[in-house]
């Protein structure tokens, strides 16, 4: 049975996330740093070492980290998207998109 929706746009998509996320990606590991140094304030109390502590977590949850190497929940999910798209889906898109081919609307 085919698929009824375009594997193509949605491998464009997951493609456009991507670069945007390699953007997003280096203020993102800035900002780690930053929460990683006001964490050693001296005399820091913990209510606020902690809000540093979770920064740092969901930034190490979305891009992953060098102690997990998991490459973050963003990597996954745009990889899973991927593996969504049944094998050969995405080039027979671009063969239809190149020969003006249309999909039915049935």
């Amino acid at each position: 049975m085919p698929i009824r929706w375009s594997a193509l746009k949605v491998s464009e998509a997951a493609g456009m996330i991507e670069e945007f996320l390699s953007q997003a990606a280096e203020p993102l590991e800035q900002a780690r740093l930053v929460a990683e140094e006001a964490g050693k304030i001296d005399n820091l109390p913990q209510y606020v070492d902690s809000d540093f502590s979770r920064i740092i977590g969901k930034i190490d949850d979305c891009l992953g980290s060098s102690r997990h190497s998991t490459g973050g929940w963003f990597k996954g999910t745009v990889e899973s998207i991927r593996k969504d798209i049944p094998a050969g889906a995405v080039e027979k898109d671009e063969v239809k998109r190149r020969t003006g081919v249309t999909q039915s609307l049935l």
